[in-house]
Protein backbone atom coordinates (compact mmCIF):
# COMPACT_ATOMS: atom_id res chain seq x y z
CA UNK A 1 0.00 0.00 0.00
CA UNK A 2 1.75 3.54 -0.60
CA UNK A 3 1.99 5.66 1.64
CA UNK A 4 -0.25 8.38 1.11
CA UNK A 5 0.68 10.52 4.21
CA UNK A 6 3.61 11.54 2.20
CA UNK A 7 3.57 14.30 -0.89
CA UNK A 8 4.81 13.16 -3.79
CA UNK A 9 6.12 14.55 -6.74
CA UNK A 10 7.04 13.57 -10.26
CA UNK A 11 9.95 15.28 -12.42
CA UNK A 12 9.79 14.47 -16.20
CA UNK A 13 13.56 14.24 -17.87
CA UNK A 14 15.03 13.25 -13.85
CA UNK A 15 17.50 10.08 -14.39
CA UNK A 16 20.32 11.98 -15.72
CA UNK A 17 22.36 14.49 -13.78
CA UNK A 18 20.80 17.26 -15.34
CA UNK A 19 18.19 20.09 -13.79
CA UNK A 20 15.57 17.77 -13.89
CA UNK A 21 17.53 15.38 -11.62
CA UNK A 22 18.77 18.56 -9.31
CA UNK A 23 15.14 19.38 -8.65
CA UNK A 24 14.30 16.06 -7.84
CA UNK A 25 16.87 15.75 -4.96
CA UNK A 26 15.84 19.41 -4.04
CA UNK A 27 12.09 18.39 -3.53
CA UNK A 28 13.42 14.75 -1.77
CA UNK A 29 14.97 17.02 0.75
CA UNK A 30 11.84 18.66 1.74
CA UNK A 31 9.96 15.48 2.21
CA UNK A 32 8.45 14.50 -0.88
CA UNK A 33 8.54 10.78 -2.24
CA UNK A 34 9.78 10.88 -5.82
CA UNK A 35 9.20 9.60 -9.51
CA UNK A 36 11.76 9.78 -11.26
CA UNK A 37 10.75 10.06 -15.05
CA UNK A 38 13.56 8.95 -17.87
CA UNK A 39 13.44 7.95 -21.45
CA UNK A 40 16.55 6.08 -22.25
CA UNK A 41 18.78 6.50 -18.86
CA UNK A 42 17.44 3.99 -16.92
CA UNK A 43 20.68 3.24 -15.24
CA UNK A 44 21.38 7.11 -14.31
CA UNK A 45 17.69 6.88 -13.08
CA UNK A 46 17.93 3.85 -11.03
CA UNK A 47 21.32 5.16 -8.67
CA UNK A 48 19.18 8.29 -8.50
CA UNK A 49 16.72 6.87 -6.88
CA UNK A 50 18.80 4.64 -4.65
CA UNK A 51 20.47 8.11 -3.53
CA UNK A 52 16.88 9.72 -2.89
CA UNK A 53 16.00 7.23 -0.55
CA UNK A 54 19.13 8.34 1.85
CA UNK A 55 16.69 11.13 2.39
CA UNK A 56 13.94 8.88 4.40
CA UNK A 57 11.55 9.16 1.70
CA UNK A 58 10.53 6.40 -1.26
CA UNK A 59 11.74 7.05 -4.48
CA UNK A 60 10.79 5.25 -8.08
CA UNK A 61 12.20 5.60 -11.98
CA UNK A 62 9.57 4.79 -14.70
CA UNK A 63 10.07 4.96 -18.33
CA UNK A 64 8.34 6.83 -20.85
CA UNK A 65 8.72 8.40 -24.40
CA UNK A 66 6.82 12.12 -23.33
CA UNK A 67 5.83 12.50 -26.95
CA UNK A 68 3.77 9.21 -26.70
CA UNK A 69 0.38 10.00 -25.83
CA UNK A 70 -0.15 5.98 -24.42
CA UNK A 71 3.17 6.25 -22.59
CA UNK A 72 2.86 9.48 -20.81
CA UNK A 73 -0.62 8.19 -19.75
CA UNK A 74 1.05 4.43 -18.18
CA UNK A 75 3.97 7.24 -16.39
CA UNK A 76 1.08 8.84 -14.39
CA UNK A 77 -0.89 5.59 -13.87
CA UNK A 78 2.48 4.15 -12.41
CA UNK A 79 2.92 6.87 -10.51
CA UNK A 80 -0.24 7.24 -8.57
CA UNK A 81 -0.71 3.29 -8.51
CA UNK A 82 2.77 2.79 -6.80
CA UNK A 83 2.56 6.82 -4.72
CA UNK A 84 -1.28 7.18 -4.44
CA UNK A 85 -1.67 10.84 -4.70
CA UNK A 86 0.34 13.43 -6.91
CA UNK A 87 1.43 16.58 -5.66
CA UNK A 88 3.57 18.11 -7.82
CA UNK A 89 5.00 18.35 -11.33
CA UNK A 90 7.88 19.49 -12.70
CA UNK A 91 8.26 18.96 -16.43
CA UNK A 92 12.11 19.34 -17.34
CA UNK A 93 12.21 16.54 -20.00
CA UNK A 94 13.63 18.47 -23.32
CA UNK A 95 15.61 17.76 -26.20
CA UNK A 96 18.18 20.61 -27.47
CA UNK A 97 19.54 19.74 -30.59
CA UNK A 98 21.40 22.42 -32.63
CA UNK A 99 21.44 22.78 -37.12
CA UNK A 100 21.80 25.21 -39.29
CA UNK A 101 18.73 26.64 -40.86
CA UNK A 102 18.98 25.18 -44.18
CA UNK A 103 19.94 21.97 -42.71
CA UNK A 104 16.84 21.68 -40.66
CA UNK A 105 14.11 19.51 -41.57
CA UNK A 106 10.20 19.09 -40.57
CA UNK A 107 11.47 16.19 -39.20
CA UNK A 108 13.63 17.84 -37.07
CA UNK A 109 11.37 20.84 -36.22
CA UNK A 110 8.46 17.87 -35.21
CA UNK A 111 10.61 15.69 -33.12
CA UNK A 112 11.73 18.42 -30.91
CA UNK A 113 7.97 20.18 -30.58
CA UNK A 114 6.69 17.03 -29.85
CA UNK A 115 9.09 15.76 -27.15
CA UNK A 116 9.60 19.88 -26.01
CA UNK A 117 6.06 21.25 -25.92
CA UNK A 118 3.50 18.36 -26.91
CA UNK A 119 5.59 16.21 -23.81
CA UNK A 120 4.64 19.42 -21.45
CA UNK A 121 1.16 19.20 -22.92
CA UNK A 122 0.53 15.86 -22.57
CA UNK A 123 1.91 15.46 -18.48
CA UNK A 124 0.07 18.82 -17.65
CA UNK A 125 -3.32 17.31 -19.11
CA UNK A 126 -2.63 14.17 -17.10
CA UNK A 127 -0.70 15.27 -13.85
CA UNK A 128 -3.87 17.74 -13.94
CA UNK A 129 -6.61 14.77 -13.73
CA UNK A 130 -5.01 13.62 -11.15
CA UNK A 131 -5.05 16.79 -9.08
CA UNK A 132 -8.44 17.64 -9.73
CA UNK A 133 -9.17 14.66 -7.95
CA UNK A 134 -7.26 15.33 -4.59
CA UNK A 135 -8.78 17.79 -1.96
CA UNK A 136 -5.46 19.48 -2.18
CA UNK A 137 -5.07 20.13 -5.75
CA UNK A 138 -1.56 20.41 -6.90
CA UNK A 139 1.27 22.58 -8.19
CA UNK A 140 2.54 21.86 -11.62
CA UNK A 141 5.85 23.75 -12.86
CA UNK A 142 7.23 23.67 -16.42
CA UNK A 143 10.63 24.20 -17.96
CA UNK A 144 10.86 27.13 -20.70
CA UNK A 145 14.14 28.76 -21.99
CA UNK A 146 14.14 32.76 -21.27
CA UNK A 147 15.59 32.70 -25.37
CA UNK A 148 12.35 32.17 -26.48
CA UNK A 149 11.91 36.12 -26.92
CA UNK A 150 15.25 36.41 -28.77
CA UNK A 151 16.51 33.48 -30.50
CA UNK A 152 19.90 32.95 -31.08
CA UNK A 153 20.54 30.85 -34.78
CA UNK A 154 21.83 27.48 -34.88
CA UNK A 155 18.54 25.92 -33.29
CA UNK A 156 15.97 27.01 -35.54
CA UNK A 157 13.90 23.28 -34.84
CA UNK A 158 14.25 24.01 -30.92
CA UNK A 159 12.75 27.46 -30.26
CA UNK A 160 9.03 26.77 -31.76
CA UNK A 161 8.65 24.21 -29.44
CA UNK A 162 9.89 25.90 -26.26
CA UNK A 163 8.27 28.94 -27.13
CA UNK A 164 4.83 27.48 -26.54
CA UNK A 165 5.56 26.17 -22.83
CA UNK A 166 4.73 29.83 -21.94
CA UNK A 167 1.42 29.63 -23.80
CA UNK A 168 0.81 26.08 -22.55
CA UNK A 169 1.40 27.39 -19.23
CA UNK A 170 -1.18 30.22 -19.06
CA UNK A 171 -3.54 27.50 -20.45
CA UNK A 172 -3.67 25.24 -18.19
CA UNK A 173 -3.68 27.87 -15.21
CA UNK A 174 -6.79 28.84 -16.68
CA UNK A 175 -8.39 25.24 -17.69
CA UNK A 176 -7.24 23.38 -14.21
CA UNK A 177 -8.33 26.20 -12.26
CA UNK A 178 -11.71 25.99 -13.24
CA UNK A 179 -11.84 21.87 -12.17
CA UNK A 180 -10.18 22.63 -9.01
CA UNK A 181 -9.37 25.90 -7.10
CA UNK A 182 -6.29 25.18 -5.35
CA UNK A 183 -3.90 23.57 -9.06
CA UNK A 184 -1.75 25.81 -9.92
CA UNK A 185 0.36 26.17 -13.11
CA UNK A 186 3.44 28.35 -13.25
CA UNK A 187 6.89 28.16 -15.79
CA UNK A 188 10.12 28.89 -15.42
CA UNK A 189 12.50 30.42 -17.98
CA UNK A 190 16.13 29.35 -17.34
CA UNK A 191 18.82 31.31 -19.13
CA UNK A 192 22.81 29.57 -18.95
CA UNK A 193 22.62 27.68 -15.32
CA UNK A 194 23.67 24.63 -17.11
CA UNK A 195 25.22 25.16 -20.45
CA UNK A 196 25.82 21.98 -23.10
CA UNK A 197 28.93 20.02 -22.56
CA UNK A 198 29.43 20.68 -26.15
CA UNK A 199 29.12 24.52 -26.73
CA UNK A 200 32.91 26.13 -27.22
CA UNK A 201 34.35 28.23 -24.80
CA UNK A 202 33.61 31.00 -26.14
CA UNK A 203 29.90 30.19 -26.53
CA UNK A 204 30.35 29.61 -22.85
CA UNK A 205 31.92 32.91 -22.53
CA UNK A 206 29.44 34.67 -25.08
CA UNK A 207 26.11 33.11 -22.43
CA UNK A 208 27.78 34.34 -19.50
CA UNK A 209 28.69 37.56 -20.88
CA UNK A 210 24.91 38.43 -22.02
CA UNK A 211 23.89 37.90 -18.48
CA UNK A 212 23.73 41.13 -15.65
CA UNK A 213 25.60 39.51 -13.14
CA UNK A 214 27.88 38.09 -15.63
CA UNK A 215 28.16 34.22 -14.04
CA UNK A 216 26.93 31.59 -15.15
CA UNK A 217 24.09 29.77 -12.98
CA UNK A 218 23.85 26.39 -11.55
CA UNK A 219 20.59 23.94 -11.52
CA UNK A 220 19.99 24.65 -7.94
CA UNK A 221 18.51 28.22 -9.04
CA UNK A 222 15.91 26.45 -11.38
CA UNK A 223 15.43 24.63 -8.00
CA UNK A 224 15.44 27.55 -5.84
CA UNK A 225 12.45 28.12 -8.24
CA UNK A 226 10.66 25.48 -8.13
CA UNK A 227 10.37 25.79 -3.94
CA UNK A 228 9.47 29.14 -4.41
CA UNK A 229 6.52 28.42 -6.62
CA UNK A 230 5.52 25.36 -3.57
CA UNK A 231 6.02 27.89 -1.09
CA UNK A 232 4.10 31.29 -2.72
CA UNK A 233 0.59 29.60 -3.16
CA UNK A 234 -0.63 32.69 -4.78
CA UNK A 235 1.06 32.67 -7.70
CA UNK A 236 -0.72 30.99 -11.18
CA UNK A 237 -0.09 32.06 -14.84
CA UNK A 238 3.13 33.10 -13.73
CA UNK A 239 6.53 32.77 -16.24
CA UNK A 240 9.78 33.90 -14.12
CA UNK A 241 12.80 34.30 -15.95
CA UNK A 242 15.78 32.69 -13.92
CA UNK A 243 18.34 33.93 -16.04
CA UNK A 244 20.75 36.44 -14.62
CA UNK A 245 19.33 38.90 -15.82
CA UNK A 246 19.93 37.69 -19.75
CA UNK A 247 16.47 38.86 -20.92
CA UNK A 248 16.95 42.87 -20.10
CA UNK A 249 20.71 42.37 -20.54
CA UNK A 250 21.95 45.07 -23.61
CA UNK A 251 23.50 43.20 -26.48
CA UNK A 252 23.10 39.98 -25.32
Amino acid sequence: MPNTARKVALVTGSGRRRVGNVVAEALAQRGFDVVLHYNRSATEAEETAAGLRGYGIDAAAFQADVSDEDQVRRLFDRATDRFGRLDVLVTAAAVWEPKPLEETTAADVRRQFDINALGTFLCCQHAGRVMAGQPEGGLIVTIGDWATVRPYPGYAAYFPGKGAIPTITRVFAVELARKHHNIRVNCILPGPVMLPENLSQPEVAGAVAGTLLKRPGRPENVAQAVLFFLDCDYTTGVCLPVDGGRTIADGA
